[in-house]
């Protein structure tokens, strides 16, 4: 009878076979998860516990959907973004590491207090109204509601699949009662100007997403519509533009994710839809260009 880690080391070596980047950690979160959602530290402590035919089965099962290079998150259902967890599936880009720079700058862009008398007591967030464009598992929306709790959102995305995930994500956080789901394309579905936009649009051009340099995790797997940014990656970005400066109030500010090739033709497109505003684009912390800031 195997123990746990010969079972994981034989799962690295398949991981390895079938060219996944991290073949260790997704062999230990794979069981981990097969073995009733343990946490990966448990594999080492009971390192030499034998596991029997059910249980080598169980993880036998999620092995062969990764070592066809199904990502790890939708094997398992679900993935942290912001120190919350998150219910994913095949109808949502998986939430990235780099996009809770946005969430950052979303919460620090401006002081949502008042800033006259006790603030503790002068507060603005009621009055502070948010939209997440094409919400997708609601990741942005919610991490910002749980942090900002006075504030109220609305949740945008042309896939119901979406929303519907995106409502369970909320429902499990506690802040579905503050955020408003509409289905739609882009700034449609709104009827009333916010104070902040945010969004993780899609910004991937044709040439990328057909390249042999993106994973066959993301061009397999994930979804186009959340990926797809047409010819050039920016046919989304220049169509929420315009909409946006008609759907922010005065003084507010739109937060939108782009590829770390994009800065500069994103800061022309900004300057052309949004004369004035205070535009910029804010680095990763790989150093890359990741989210433009416009400021009205």
């Amino acid at each position: 009878m195997l123990n746990v880690k010969t079972v994981l080391e034989i799962a690295t070596q398949c991981l390895v076979a079938a060219g996944c980047d991290t073949s260790r950690l997704d062999a230990e979160v794979l069981l981990a998860h097969s073995l009733g959602n343990k946490d990966r530290t448990w594999l080492y402590v009971y390192a030499l516990d034998p596991l029997d035919a059910n249980q080598i089965n169980k993880f036998e099962a999620l092995l062969r959907r990764r070592e066809q290079r199904e990502p790890v998150a939708y094997i398992v259902g679900h993935k942290e973004f912001f120190g919350l967890e998150f219910e994913v599936n095949p109808h949502v880009l998986i939430p990235r590491p780099e996009t809770e720079l946005l969430v950052e700058t979303a919460l620090n862009i401006r002081d949502w207090r008042l800033e006259i008398g006790d603030w503790r007591v002068s507060n603005l967030q009621s009055l502070i109204s948010i939209v997440d464009v094409g919400t997708g598992s609601g990741c942005i929306a919610i991490a910002l509601a749980k942090n900002l709790p006075n504030a109220t959102f609305f949740a945008i995305d042309a896939s119901p699949e979406a929303l519907q995930l995106a409502q369970r994500n909320a429902k499990r956080h506690g802040v579905a009662d503050r955020i408003t789901f509409l289905q739609g394309n882009l700034l449609q579905p709104l009827t009333s100007p916010v104070d902040l936009i945010v969004t993780n649009p899609p910004y991937v051009s044709h040439p990328e997403l057909v390249a042999a340099s993106i994973s066959l995790e993301v061009s397999q797997y994930e979804p186009r519509l959340a990926l797809d940014g047409g010819q050039d990656g920016l046919e989304v970005i220049r169509r929420l533009l315009p909409q946006a400066r008609a759907k922010l109030k005065p003084g507010g500010s739109l937060l939108v994710e782009i590829g770390s090739t994009q800065g500069q033709a994103v800061v022309q497109l900004a300057e052309t839809y949004l004369p004035g505003a205070n535009i910029q684009v804010k680095k990763d912390l790989a150093g890359l260009n990741r989210l433009l800031v416009a400021e009205l």
